[in-house]
C-alpha cells in the first residue's frame, strides 16, 4: 500500500475519531485490497476483482464532510454508479455497489471482446475499460468507427464511415436499408456483416495470436513491471520475470516472488511457519505461500 503525502480534500488531517472509523472500514474491505491512500485520507484507492477475474482500480474520494456526505467514485469505467448512502453506510457498501455495477458492465465488455476477436480492429491502440469505440477496417481503403452503447451493447451502434465517396455512399445505403434487420440476440460481427452486405476481414494472424497469447508476457501484480531491475542487491532475483502465479483459476495473477514476499511482510494477518510466509493473494484473497529465502 502506498501512502501519498498530499492533502487533497481537506485543509487539515481528520480527527483521531474519524481516522479510527476510516481505518475500521478499510479493515472490513481488507487492507490487502488498498493500493494507496492520501495522508489526509481524502482519497483511498482499491483494487477490485470482477467475476471474470479482471482487476479494476477504483478511487473512493471522501469529502471534508464525510461521513455526512457520500463518497464519490473515480474509475476507468464507461459509467460510474451513483453512490447510495445513508447514516449507517460504510465504505464496504460503496465497494459492494461498485461490484454490482461491474456485473452490469460484463455484457458490454463481452461484446467488445467479440469485436476484437472477430473483426480487423485498427484502433484505438490503447484500450481501457471505459473505451467504448472501435475503428474497424472493412477493406483496403475503407473503415468504420463504431460507438457501442454500454447500456445496450447489442443494439445497433452509432457509426461513421471513412473512405472514398463511392464506397462510403454504398455502405451508407446498405446501413439505412438493412438497419431494421439488426438482431440483439445475434453475434455483433454477424449483424454488422448482414447490415453492410459484405464479408468483413478477420483480424490479422499476428493480431489474433497476440490476443490469444496476451498472458504470455505478464507484468507483476505488485510492482507492475515484467522484469526486475538488474541489481546485485536482488541476488538471484535480479532481472527475473514473474515466477509465482495465484492458483485461483479466476485470478491467476502473476508476481515476482520477492515482491509477493515483501508485500506479505507488510500485512498483519500474514503467518510464518519455519521459512514460509502464509497469506492471501492481493487480488482475490485466496491463500498464497512463499519461502522467506530462496
Amino acid at each position: 500500500m502506498e501512502l501519498e503525502s498530499t492533502m487533497q480534500g481537506r485543509d487539515s488531517l481528520p480527527s483521531p475519531a474519524l481516522c479510527r472509523s476510516i481505518f475500521s472500514q478499510i479493515e472490513e474491505i481488507g487492507w490487502e485490497h488498498l493500493i494507496k491512500a492520501t495522508e489526509d485520507l481524502s482519497s483511498l484507492t482499491f483494487r477490485i476483482l470482477d467475476e471474470k477475474g479482471k482487476c479494476h482500480v477504483a478511487e473512493i474520494i471522501l469529502s471534508h464532510n464525510y461521513p455526512h456526505t457520500p463518497p464519490s467514485i473515480n474509475a476507468d469505467l464507461p459509467s460510474i454508479p451513483k453512490v447510495k448512502w445513508s447514516s449507517t453506510s460504510r465504505l464496504i457498501d460503496v465497494i459492494n455497489q461498485l461490484r454490482e455495477h461491474l456485473k452490469k458492465l460484463e455484457e458490454v465488455w463481452s461484446t467488445l471482446e467479440c469485436i476484437d476477436n472477430n473483426l480487423y480492429v485498427i484502433g484505438p491502440k490503447e484500450q481501457g475499460f471505459a473505451t467504448m469505440h472501435r475503428h474497424i477496417s472493412l477493406c483496403e481503403d475503407c473503415s468504420i468507427l463504431l460507438h457501442i452503447n454500454p447500456c445496450q451493447p447489442n443494439s445497433l451502434p452509432e457509426c461513421r464511415f471513412f473512405g472514398s465517396d463511392e464506397k462510403v455512399d454504398q455502405l451508407l445505403k446498405n446501413w439505412k436499408k438493412n438497419s431494421r434487420n439488426w438482431k440483439s440476440d445475434k453475434a455483433f460481427h454477424e449483424n454488422l456483416a448482414t447490415i453492410l452486405e459484405t464479408e468483413l476481414p478477420r483480424p490479422p494472424i499476428s493480431a489474433t495470436t497476440a490476443t490469444q497469447n496476451r498472458d504470455e508476457v505478464i507484468d507483476c501484480g505488485i510492482c507492475y513491471v515484467t522484469y526486475l531491475p538488474i541489481d546485485e542487491e536482488l541476488g538471484s532475483d535480479s532481472g527475473c520475470a514473474p515466477d509465482y502465479k495465484c492458483e485461483n483459476t479466476n485470478c491467476m495473477k502473476a508476481f515476482h516472488t520477492v515482491c509477493l514476499r515483501d508485500w506479505l511482510r507488510t500485512i498483519t494477518t500474514t503467518r510464518q511457519s519455519f521459512d514460509v510466509l502464509f497469506g492471501n493473494c492481493p487480488y482475490c484473497s485466496e491463500p498464497v505461500a512463499v519461502k522467506i529465502c530462496d
